[in-house]
């Protein structure tokens, strides 16, 4: 049943503290399901953490006194069943029968009549109360909203949020000429580049998934590897390499590419998408802090551990999983792979950090701090030109900066930070 799946799925994110992707790897109840069916209580979860301050404050406003630690179990039945009525076109009936069932027995019995009355209520006067809501500042944590107050002023904070509450497009990146394939594919070219599917699809049925021609990845995960320019016959080392999506790129474009990466099993998955898409890279299983290569490479790409705030689009239970210490345990890491990668490349080379974070610590912060320190590097600015169409997304210190709500009619795109550096 999807939405027991669903309500496991929730319990795990929110009450086990799990990545949604974890989640999925670990609940039975999910896993034993028909694909059609996971795709269903994927999309109720996701839809709930996209939008549970709304959700919760509904609630707040139909239940006489907080449930408690004790009510946990209930309080998450009653989020996916104000999800499906308040914001999935989904049968009335069947959200409040079913969330009802799922308190049969145990210690949710009691709590039977209070989900159905408050999910009837909902059905009744839920839609109205949500336009009284400011649902930008409920659906993000408070110690987020306040950092993207603060580093893009509140507009640009409503508009980051407002990207986070709809199903993303997918992206994919092609091998050669994405305009072959635009038609084949249903898809638009994007100013990035990157095809856009129009509509949603099983990406393994797709036009040239067998052959290899194309792969999934998100518009502003593909632009890092383009600062690097013409990689043609030189050596480049991908560091924090998977899943791939870059070492396929720099592979594609001719380069002799290194892909590190302290798991082994995430390894797997590149090698597994270099054989798809008959590329070639040494792969190394690596501590990318302690690895050092046979010799200088020209160039190194860092696409390091962060918090991946610009991933909410796709990953909502980023919005309400990660803290601030994390992101200050993170940059301490970041700091120590970037001055890792510096030690890799020969002087003249070129090194490109990138995070999908929205936080200053986890990108501008860490290239001011690098530079500070008298490392042997200076930075090389990106140029509008570099960005195509889209020149909004290059500050005017010469940064990458993507955020969510650029090409925001177009369904956006992912949280970015990347800068260029090239070593004295």
């Amino acid at each position: 049943m999807p939405r027991a799946a669903a309500y496991a799925l929730l319990d795990s994110v929110l009450g086990q503290k799990r990545l949604l992707d974890d989640a999925m790897d670990r609940t039975p109840a999910f896993a034993a399901l028909p694909d059609r069916d996971r795709g269903l209580a994927a999309l109720i979860t996701r839809t709930t953490l996209r939008h549970l301050g709304e959700i919760d404050a509904v609630m707040a406003a139909y239940l006489d006194k907080p449930l408690g630690k004790r009510g946990r179990g209930v309080i998450n039945i009653m989020r996916i069943g104000l999800t499906q009525l308040l914001f999935l076109d989904m049968a009335e009936h069947a959200a409040v029968n079913t969330a009802v069932d799922l308190c049969k027995g145990g210690s949710l019995a009691p709590y039977r009549k209070l989900t159905n009355a408050i999910l009837r209520r909902a059905q009744r006067e839920g839609r109205a109360l949500l336009e009284t809501l400011d649902s930008a500042k409920l659906n993000t944590s408070p110690w987020l909203w306040d950092s993207w107050v603060e580093a893009y002023g509140e507009p640009t904070a409503r508009a980051i949020a407002a990207q986070h509450i709809s199903e993303p497009p997918i992206d994919l990146t092609c091998k050669d000429d994405p305009s072959v394939w635009a038609e084949q594919l249903d898809a638009d070219l994007m100013p990035t580049g990157t095809l856009r599917l129009r509509n949603k699809a099983s990406v393994v049925t797709l036009p040239g998934f067998d052959d290899g021609a194309w792969w999934v990845q998100d518009a502003a995960a593909a632009l890092p590897a383009r600062l690097l320019g013409d990689v043609k016959d030189t050596d480049v080392i991908d560091l924090c390499a998977a899943p791939g999506g870059k070492t396929m790129e720099l592979a594609a474009a001719g380069a002799r590419v290194v892909a590190v990466d302290r798991s082994e099993k995430r390894l797997k998955r590149v090698q597994q998408n270099l054989e798809r898409t008959k590329l070639a890279a040494k792969i190394v299983t690596a501590d990318a802090e302690i690895w050092r290569p046979d010799h200088l490479a020209d160039a190194v790409l860092l696409d390091a551990p962060c918090s991946a705030t610009g991933t909410a689009r796709r990953h909502p239970d980023v919005l309400h999983l990660k803290t601030q210490d994390d992101v200050l345990k993170l940059a301490h890491l970041q700091a120590r792979l970037l001055k890792a990668a510096v030690d890799m490349v020969r002087p003249g080379g070129l090194i490109v950090f990138c995070t999908c974070s929205l936080q200053p610590e986890e990108g501008v912060e860490q290239i001011e701090a690098l530079l500070a320190s008298g490392a042997p590097v200076v930075l090389d600015p990106i140029n509008p030109s570099e960005a195509g169409t889209l020149t909004s997304i290059v500050t005017p210190e010469g940064y990458l900066r993507t955020l969510p709500c650029h090409m925001g009619e177009q369904g956006g795109m992912d949280g970015f930070f990347a800068a260029r550096l090239r070593k004295t």
